[in-house]
C-alpha cells in the first residue's frame, strides 16, 4: 500500500463522552494511520458521508450511549446502500458481549471493549485491511 491507512473515529448520537474516542484516535495516528475524528453528536448518516468523502478504510465507533444496536445496523446499511463493501464498520465501548457477537453477525467487525491495548485495535485494523482492501 502507497498511502497510510485513512480511519475515521466517530461519536454518533448524544452520547456526549470522548476521550476515549480520543486516545484510539491519537494511538491509530501514533500506529501510522491517517485519522479523521468526527467530533461529538454526529448522525449515522454524517458518519458515512464522511467516510466516503474522505476515502477511508475504516470507519471506528465508539459507543457508550447503549444505543448500539440502532447506531452499527444503521451504519452498515447506509454502507450498503453507497457500496462500501470494502471498508470495515468497528468500534467499541460499553457493549454487552451478546450484543457484540450479534452486531458480528450482521457484518460489523471486532468490537473492543474498555481497556483493550491499542495495539491489539492497530493490529486489527491493519490486518483487517492488508486482507480486505485493494489498492
Amino acid at each position: 500500500m502507497n498511502r497510510p491507512i485513512r480511519v475515521l473515529v466517530a461519536k454518533v448520537g448524544l452520547d456526549g463522552h470522548d476521550r476515549g474516542a480520543k486516545v484510539i484516535a491519537t494511538s491509530l495516528r501514533d500506529a501510522g494511520m491517517e485519522v479523521i475524528y468526527t467530533g461529538l453528536r454526529q448522525t449515522a448518516e454524517m458518519v458515512v458521508n464522511t467516510a466516503l468523502q474522505e476515502d477511508v478504510d475504516a470507519i471506528g465507533v465508539s459507543i457508550l450511549s447503549g444505543a448500539h444496536n440502532t447506531v452499527f445496523p444503521k451504519i452498515l446499511l447506509l454502507m450498503k446502500e453507497k457500496n462500501m463493501n470494502d471498508v470495515l464498520l468497528t468500534g467499541g465501548g460499553i457493549i454487552p458481549d451478546e450484543d457484540m457477537q450479534k452486531l458480528k453477525a450482521q457484518g460489523v467487525g471486532e468490537l473492543f471493549p474498555p481497556g483493550t491495548p491499542m495495539h491489539e485495535i492497530a493490529d486489527y485494523i491493519r490486518n483487517w485491511v492488508k486482507d480486505n482492501r485493494s489498492f
